[in-house]
């Protein structure tokens, strides 16, 4: 692109007396070439910033269709449309107007004597001007590799130097606007909007380009890159066109492709680590050191949790995997029989990746110090999963019910505690469709407040009672007795966690 030349600037010019109908806010656009074209939709041959010439042929009768017509080369980036006056041109409808001004899409009348070529070469004289400053920043660009492989630049100092070479500032994010490479800035909220909503996008956005940055199964996320405003003299480059920003593109797929090879080998490296955690193979300063080498705080709490898919199908590790990436905390993952483990720290931006997951459903443990044991998390952990499975919720916190940590592990074991207290209430609810478990239950979770209790069954409090009765008749436990009522409540709690009880 001949990133000197403006709309304003052709406006500008004496010899070519061009005319403004519509889109004046729009007369900053660069223009990188100029061309002619009678097609309604010239879309498909455009790559941006181009200068669209029309005897009028082109533009639609209707106002529907004449707005349509602004509203597709607006979305390919086309930087001016130049009308030849009194030839072809239809009577422009308020629609055509209206939508070249809320786009800032430049509408320009060329006389009648001024041929189209004298635009064009205009145009191409300015690109000519500009070539040689900008095949220089190209090959100031391929020096880039060299720095990454020599200097051992970090990805943040590497885009630094390329935003002083380019004349663009450069932002980088994942295809949802997280980060994609560690200290490389992602667009704010002034500049989301310029991301694409399509996979296949125009390149050319206002004041820069925006470009994917390809990868292995498609593209990983989005280069935006922003003409840099002057900051004084010699202090930042001229912006230096598509050719360059496509060349910074490409170094983001390279620096990427290293990231990833190097997460990768950590996340090896953090698989084997938690393995031993879990097996208890590791005295507590050795783990303390893995886990400080692998990204984590020493001092600060971590969790472990335990992931596993939804009645829709198995969990993603991939997915997973890209969401703890995304979030940007340390994390470490080891798939196993019960479901996949993850170690990670004790933050909110953790768990709000976790409960984000799709199709995912995850017990949480308590936090606890880095090195310690994995024997209650691992317990905590999984009996969490138990009650998000049951529950039906993505994710579910060890902590908020104190009795489920004293409960054994071993479904067999839940499974046998709801069948000697329960199992002949159980029975006689399924025979009969009563609720007196249910109830009961209800009745305990409030403190064995009946009125409480009856509203929250939207039943009457004789009806309750009268249910209460029925059940230490048939379960044989006494609810006035400490140590039956002790036993009922942690059947009870079993048989929620085990599925029996929803």
């Amino acid at each position: 692109m001949a990133a000197a030349l403006r709309v304003r600037d052709l406006v500008g010019s004496p010899a070519l007396q061009l005319r403004v109908l519509a889109g004046e806010t729009g007369l900053g656009r660069p223009v990188a070439w100029a061309h002619v074209s009678e097609l309604e939709d010239p879309t498909p041959w455009l790559l941006g910033a181009e200068l669209i010439m029309t005897t009028g042929i082109a533009i639609p009768r209707s106002g529907v269709r004449q707005r349509a017509y602004v509203e597709r080369l607006h979305s390919a980036g086309v930087a001016a449309l130049v009308l030849s006056a009194h030839l072809h041109v239809p009577p422009l409808r308020q629609a055509f107007l209206a939508a070249a001004e809320e786009r800032g899409m430049p509408v320009l009348e060329l006389p009648l004597q001024v041929p189209f070529i004298a635009v064009a070469q205009e145009v191409a004289a300015a690109a000519q001007a500009d070539a040689r400053e900008r095949l220089n920043a190209q090959l100031q660009l391929f020096g880039a590799l060299r720095w990454l492989a020599a200097e051992d630049l970090t990805a943040a100092e590497l885009f630094r130097r390329l935003e002083q070479l380019s004349g663009y500032r450069l932002y980088l994010c994942t295809r949802h606007g997280g980060p994609l490479l560690p200290g490389v800035p992602v667009p704010d909220n002034r500049h989301a909007a310029l991301l694409p909503a399509s996979p296949d996008p125009a390149p050319t956005v206002p004041g820069g380009y925006v470009l994917p940055v390809p990868a292995p199964g498609g593209p990983a996320g989005y280069l935006l890159a922003l003409e840099r405003r002057s900051e004084g003299p010699g202090q930042a480059a001229r912006p230096a066109g598509l050719g360059v920003v496509q060349h910074i593109a490409t170094v983001a797929a390279l620096q990427l492709s290293m990231v990833r090879h190097e997460r990768e080998t950590l996340r090896r490296q953090g698989a084997e680590t938690l393995a031993e955690l879990v097996r208890d193979a590791l005295e507590p300063e050795t783990a303390r050191r893995h886990l400080a080498r692998l990204g984590f705080d020493a001092q600060a709490p971590v969790l472990l949790a335990v992931l596993d898919g939804d009645e829709d199908g198995p969990l993603d590790d991939a997915v997973v995997v890209q969401a703890l990436d995304e979030a940007a905390v340390p994390y470490l993952v080891l798939r196993r029989h019960e479901g996949l483990y993850v170690l990670l720290a004790d933050s909110p931006p953790a768990l709000d990746a976790l409960a984000a997951l799709p199709r995912t459903r995850a017990g949480v443990s308590r936090p606890f110090t880095p090195g310690d044991t994995l024997g209650v998390p691992r317990r905590e952990a999984c009996l969490a999963l138990t009650r998000a499975r049951a529950s039906g919720k993505p994710l579910v916190l060890c902590g908020d019910d104190t009795t489920d940590r004293w409960l054994h592990e071993d479904p067999i074991v839940l499974h046998g505690l709801v069948d000697h207290v329960l199992g002949a209430v159980l029975r006689y609810d399924t025979e009969h469709d009563s609720a007196l478990v249910l109830s009961t239950l209800t009745w305990l979770e409030r403190d064995r407040c009946t009125e409480e209790a009856a509203r929250a069954l939207h039943i009457h409090p004789n009806t309750l009672l009268y249910r209460l009765r029925r059940f230490a008749e048939l379960s044989g436990r006494n609810l006035s007795s400490t140590a039956n009522l002790t036993e009922v409540w942690l059947a009870l709690r079993a048989a929620r966690m085990s599925g029996r009880l929803r």
